[in-house]
């Protein structure tokens, strides 16, 4: 089912990009990391390939752009809505957006465990990339570090994915939905770079930031 809605939308998608242009693509891409389910596979690279074969009047860098600022609105949405209203109203009227609370509670040990990376990172996964925005929000994460964080993981992103619709764009099977396939193991690759980094140099380098600190005095 979720096949044939995302081949729908890929349609209804091509037919109104060559008027709808950057707006749309923002448009789309803020909806895709706030409430609803439409997934950015369906987005970037359908537009990237129109652009590459000269279909449409949009360029490459501009897709990118465009994405990029669609996805910072709609995560920005999550963090206000989240840090104004706070954990329970989260909790108590998150599933009537499509919010459950067992995702939030994910989104919630994820920000806890990676901390401001985790913004960047999550930016790279379809699980938790348009919910990391409620933790933060929640936990009152500065709003700069936020966006900056989202920014630069949705610029990655994005530009994988168009990396993927200039690829992939003759193939019709893949760009009706089984792209998201290929997504998800270029996604994967990137969280073991990130978590690689995580671990080896981000760990590394709070460690020899407290020795260079040294011991808290006692009073």
């Amino acid at each position: 089912m979720l096949k044939a809605l995302t081949k729908s939308l890929v349609v209804w998608y091509k037919g109104a990009l060559v008027k709808g242009g950057y707006p749309l693509i923002l448009l789309l891409m803020a909806i895709e990391s706030s409430i609803l389910p439409v997934p950015s596979e369906a987005v970037i690279p359908p537009a990237a390939h129109m652009a590459y074969t000269h279909q449409v009047s949009i360029g490459l860098p501009g897709i990118v752009i465009a994405g990029m600022l669609g996805s910072w609105i709609g995560a920005t949405m999550m963090y206000w809505a989240a840090r104004l209203g706070g954990r329970p109203l989260v909790m108590r009227y998150g599933r009537y957006v499509l919010i459950p609370a067992a995702k939030v509670e994910g989104a919630e040990r994820w920000a806890a465990h990676y901390g401001s990376m985790g913004i960047f990172i999550s930016r790279l996964l379809p699980v938790v990339r348009h919910l990391i925005g409620i933790p933060a929000g929640i936990v009152r994460m500065n709003y700069k570090t936020f966006s900056l964080y989202t920014l630069l993981g949705s610029g990655i992103w994005c530009s994988v994915l168009c990396y993927i619709g200039i690829k992939f764009g003759e193939d019709e099977k893949a760009m009706n939905g089984d792209v998201r396939q290929i997504s998800l193991w270029i996604g994967g690759a990137m969280l073991v770079l990130g978590a690689m980094y995580y671990f080896f140099v981000h760990r590394q380098m709070k460690v020899v930031q407290a020795k260079a600190q040294g011991p808290t005095p006692s009073t």
